[in-house]
């Protein structure tokens, strides 16, 4: 299976979840990728589209490897591969503080101007461009579910079958496109994989890019 871009996941995605489809389902987006993905869902299930602030613990290194995540409270998931990696307990310790940062900043942005969407009794989305460790969506399901929401669903277009065993008993439904064996990078499922950009995030979120019905 391979995407066009996000859009196009987006759009697939849609499809495997329009049960949900007048139930006025939160999407949360894990930025930034993931937006143009959920603004798709959110407009196609017609729903409401947020951000789920978490951050990948990156690898000595290799930054853009992942040895853990961390939410916007401060909880954190530790991989089980971290230490062999060479990621100790002082560096996890500045690792964490680096991010927290990075995510103050990023809510600052994002939504400067109101709190975050309240997920309590609601079917909430968590959705990423794809899992390669999983760690990310696990500090996204927490934090989503520390909201109560009615049920609580992870959706992504392409993952690792590793991620996905991870990440199943964390949520109430997992809806995944392509698990393949051989999964190597997210990226390579994608023609067009460009990063978005924070001003194309927080377009996203005002609702600018709008999916027209049968567009």
């Amino acid at each position: 299976m391979l995407f066009s871009d996000r859009r196009e996941a987006g759009e697939q995605l849609s499809l495997a979840l329009k049960a949900y489809k007048g139930q006025r389902p939160l999407i949360l987006a894990i930025p930034r990728g993931a937006l143009e993905i959920g603004r798709v869902l959110a407009d196609r299930l017609d729903g409401d589209l947020d951000v789920v602030l978490v951050r990948k613990l990156g690898a000595p290194a290799s930054p853009e490897f992942a040895i853990g995540s961390i939410d916007e409270s401060g909880w954190t998931y530790i991989a089980p591969h971290a230490a062999a990696v060479g990621a100790d307990e002082a560096y996890i310790e500045q690792e964490k503080r680096h991010q927290l940062g990075v995510l103050r900043a990023r809510r600052r942005l994002y939504t400067p101007d109101r709190a975050p969407s309240d997920a309590a009794g609601r079917i909430a989305v968590v959705v990423d461009d794809g899992l390669a460790t999983g760690a990310t969506m696990v500090a996204a399901l927490h934090a989503t579910r520390s909201r109560r929401p009615a049920k609580l669903i992870c959706a992504v277009p392409i993952a690792s079958p590793e991620s996905l065993a991870m990440v199943r008993p964390l949520a109430d439904d997992v809806v995944c496109l392509h698990a393949p064996q051989d999964f190597g990078s997210v990226g390579r499922f994608y023609r067009a994989f460009d990063q978005v950009e924070d001003m194309r995030a927080m377009a996203l979120l005002r609702g600018n890019g709008r999916c027209n019905a049968g567009s």
